[in-house]
């Protein structure tokens, strides 16, 4: 009996295993018929409006590249599958062959072109000055000398934002977050995408903006791929078709509501222009200016990193004490509004708390007529301590109720008040036992300062993007930030480690025995 159980337990195991190598054969198997149809993985970022965004509707990327693509790609017979990436790591992606392709209003450039490849244009654009409407000083890019001018990064914007003397250059990963900076009062311009910027003006509802100068330099936007890609050619005879049947001409009427301009086969930028094919030279610089550049920035930013966790830790443990006691008090109302505050904090994405602070306050009050805002400092100082405060609370809390209550009752014995036996007695052994955890606080700190990056903080990972979009050096650069975070990550354990052991009287009894 036991043999006949064993082989029906065999066997339904092997009725599984049968039907999981079906599944995964169908799944890597191409169905009859489509062999034929390529599919073409593009990058996009979906933050590009009128060019990329998501619809309100659906949810579906829409726009005018997506609608070029797919008709490109129709006329070729490719079938398209979008993927969604932030812009600065478009062309490392290109580099790596992660992607097939990329569309995302990429402007091509003869330094781009050193490290990846480029369709013939599909749309000439130029680049805007955004201001307040109540600014009457600027009026050009020559009145841009020495203001506060937001970018996107990466972009060719930045690029020429950061040629205007005296120009203080705040960078943030898309155009929304700039234009909103501005909205906010914190930057005098934003340098952008003219179509960009007039559609985030007249269609996207964004007030009290307007249009005062436009820079005219012969930018043409192309369909970006790896260096040497066979797709290049098929994509470049889609574009001609869809421009000589009169698709592209819809396409653009449908979001322009205008004819579209001549565009060129080959991009004025690369008339004449060298690709690098030498594997030594790269996105117009060397491997020595890229280390160079390492040398420089890598250091600033890591002093800021530093700098943001002490303040945040600083501030965390002082706010995360007070929350502690207010949770062991008596008082119902208070312990209810500080676990509120608590799981809020706890529950949410540090990023969305970053984005509200920075971002969502300071346009809150706006609306409703008080001029309020906070610089990118104590605005990253305030969240990271809100954020810290909450989990030091409980971290805190559990120290002080580990604590053997019959040491309450020995100090009151003696005449001692709660502030007395908290201050002598309890909360110097509670300090011992939330050490280890006080210590992991602070290196994931460390780590999640990186997420006031996309409040345009110059952080060590923002330094390592900023070097990676002029230098399209992304293994080298992030590998390096990477080491700089796991210095700083190490030497914070160290320092915690003996921190614990110098505060174990123990230890530091079996030291002073071994110095005797």
């Amino acid at each position: 009996m036991t043999k006949i159980k064993s082989w029906v337990w065999l066997r339904q195991i092997g009725f599984m295993l049968s039907g999981m190598l079906l599944v995964l054969w169908m799944y890597i198997t191409p169905v009859a018929g489509q062999d034929a149809v390529k599919t073409l993985r593009v990058a996009t970022e979906p933050t590009f409006p009128p060019f990329e965004m998501q619809s309100d509707k659906t949810g579906e990327l829409e726009g005018f590249d997506i609608d070029l693509m797919n008709a490109v790609a129709k006329e070729v017979g490719y079938l398209v599958q979008f993927d969604s990436l932030p812009f600065d790591g478009i062309i490392p992606a290109l580099q790596s062959g992660t992607i097939d392709a990329a569309i995302s209003g990429i402007t091509i450039t003869a330094e781009r072109a050193r490290s990846i490849g480029f369709s013939s244009p599909y749309f000439k654009a130029g680049l805007a000055i955004a201001v307040r409407e109540d600014n009457t000083t600027i009026k050009n890019f020559d009145d841009l000398k020495g203001k506060r001018i937001a970018v996107q990064i990466g972009t060719t914007g930045s690029k020429e934002a950061a040629n205007i003397p005296g120009a203080r250059i705040v960078t943030f990963d898309g155009a929304p977050s700039a234009l909103q900076e501005l909205v906010n009062g914190k930057v005098d311009a934003v340098v952008n995408d003219y179509p960009v910027t007039l559609y985030a003006i007249k269609t996207a509802g964004l007030r009290r903006i307007k249009i005062v100068g436009e820079l005219v330099t012969e930018e043409y936007y192309g369909i970006a791929f790896p260096s040497n890609s066979p797709a290049i050619r098929d994509i470049n005879f889609g574009l001609y078709k869809i421009v000589e049947n009169g698709i592209y001409e819809g396409i653009f009427q449908k979001w322009f509501n205008n004819k579209p301009q001549q565009l060129p086969l080959i991009a004025p930028a690369l008339v004449g222009a060298k690709a690098d094919v030498s594997g030594i030279t790269t996105g117009g610089g060397t491997r020595d200016t890229v280390f160079n550049l390492l040398l420089r920035r890598l250091p600033q930013g890591a002093l800021v990193t530093l700098l943001l966790t002490a303040f945040s830790v600083f501030f965390g443990l002082i706010g995360g004490t007070l929350v502690a006691m207010g949770l062991i008090s008596k008082n119902k109302i208070l312990q209810w509004i500080l676990r509120i505050y608590v799981e809020f904090f706890r529950g949410t994405p540090m990023l969305v708390q970053l984005f509200i602070i920075y971002f969502g306050l300071p346009g809150l009050f706006k609306e409703i007529g008080l001029q309020w805002s906070l610089e990118r400092f104590p605005a990253a100082i305030i969240a990271l301590s809100l954020n810290v405060a909450a989990y030091l609370a409980e971290i805190i809390r559990g120290g002080i109720q580990s604590i053997d209550p019959g040491q309450w009752e020995a100090c009151q014995s003696l005449g001692m008040n709660s502030l007395e036996t908290m201050k002598e007695v309890i909360f110097p052994q509670a300090f011992r036992r939330i050490l280890p955890p006080l210590g992991n606080e602070f290196i994931t700190l460390i780590k999640d300062t990186s997420l006031t990056a996309v409040i345009g903080f110059n952080e060590l990972f923002r330094q390592g993007q900023l070097i990676v979009a002029t230098t399209y050096q992304a293994f080298e650069v992030y590998i390096a930030v990477a080491l700089v975070y796991l210095a700083l990550t190490v030497l914070s354990s160290v320092m915690f480690k003996n921190i614990e052991n110098f505060m174990d009287p123990i230890k530091r009894g079996k030291n002073k025995a071994k110095t005797a």
